[in-house]
């Protein structure tokens, strides 16, 4: 019997020959690893340069400078979460959701929440929402001169920005969301299925501020499989190109690159938002003041990802049936939850589409 046909009969197909050659493979890898390790050199991202323009504590203001001045004469301010770095959006220079809106012509700020310690553990949502987003969005409208600008919130950042919206409807000319979470209860998501059975006051009691590595670990076992074997497998099949390493210890660095939490912020998000389901069924307040969706009358469009297993797209169309604007649009994409703003799709898609949808409605 030829032993190098011997389980070559199963569907996989695997032989002693296939194994070999494949086990050759991987220590070929596994030595140009080694050469091109040395020759990759600290992974930095944000590769668009920008300016701080205004700042509250630990938190800054940025205004993004293009290769060309911005034509849009409304400006686009970009609130991301709380949970990641900001520079997610301008990750590397084909991987920027930032750099393909400059070349649009858009005037883009981003606001960088910075990294709270312990003197940050009682900062509320009030002051995350109406300090710190309501300070950047009127330094930009003291800047530009006008009434009201653009709004661009994500995830986290984007639930803010309906809520912001909904208090301060004048400041607000045109918004936009990207895979935000609105209905929190739905069936398929996953992450909310797991907090509303927490008890946040103990948690945030005993804990004080969240830390980062206890946040990291709980989304990376979202998808264990994926994330803490699959990704690191895979390693071994680029090791030796030189640029796809770094591309992947770009994004490993941002994964990781987490701030902690600020504690009361985090009970009264979790509360209100993911075990209230505030936002459907009434309910949240930010510094004393009711949130009711209704009140944004102002034009809306809603990003979501197809596949985004943080954010199911179920979670975000239903802010449709919510805002009380005649003009709300969406934008279905297909990619996940990160891929919305690093793949080569969303580099085509995504900036040019906000573009039109703002330039339409912006004068």
């Amino acid at each position: 019997m030829d032993s190098s046909k011997a389980f070559g009969n199963g569907p996989l197909n695997i032989t002693p020959d296939a194994l070999a050659h494949e086990a050759m493979q991987v220590q070929s890898r596994l030595r140009a690893g080694l050469d091109t390790l040395r020759q990759v050199e600290d992974t930095d991202y944000g590769v668009t340069d920008k300016e701080e323009v205004w700042r509250d504590g630990k938190v800054v203001l940025y205004r993004y400078r293009g290769d060309r001045p911005p034509t849009s004469k409304v400006p686009l301010l970009i609130a991301y979460a709380l949970v990641n770095r900001p520079y997610m959006v301008d990750l590397q220079a084909d991987k920027s959701i930032v750099r393909g809106l400059l070349e649009k012509g858009e005037d883009v700020y981003i606001l960088d929440w910075g990294y709270p310690d312990r003197s940050d553990r009682y900062l509320e949502l009030d002051d995350y929402i109406q300090r710190y987003l309501g300070g950047a969005v009127d330094h930009v409208r003291r800047a530009h001169r006008l009434e009201a600008i653009n709004l661009l919130g994500i995830c986290q950042g984007g639930a803010f920005s309906l809520c912001y919206t909904a208090l301060n409807p004048r400041k607000v000319r045109n918004l936009v969301t990207m895979v935000t979470p609105v209905d929190f209860h739905t069936p398929d998501n996953m992450l909310s299925n797991w907090v509303r059975n927490l008890d946040v006051d103990v948690f945030v009691d005993t804990l004080g501020n969240v830390p980062a590595d206890m946040m990291n670990f709980t989304y990376l076992t979202l998808k264990p499989w994926r994330l803490f074997v699959q990704k690191y497998v895979g390693l071994v099949d680029i090791l030796d190109d030189k640029r796809a390493l770094e591309d992947f210890l770009r994004m490993e660095k941002w994964i990781f690159d987490s701030p902690a939490q600020a504690g009361e912020a985090f009970r009264q998000f979790t509360k209100q938002f993911y075990q209230a389901n505030g936002f459907v069924n009434g309910g949240i307040e930010i510094g004393g003041r009711p949130v009711d969706l209704e009140q944004i009358k102002v034009p809306v469009l809603n990003v979501f990802a197809e596949q985004d297993h943080l954010v199911p797209p179920d979670s975000s169309r239903a802010l449709g049936g919510l805002v009380g604007s005649d003009d709300y649009s969406e934008l279905s994409f297909r990619g996940g939850h990160i891929g919305i703003y690093v793949s080569g799709r969303a580099q085509r898609e995504v900036p040019p589409a906000i573009h039109q949808w703002l330039a339409e409605r912006s004068g």
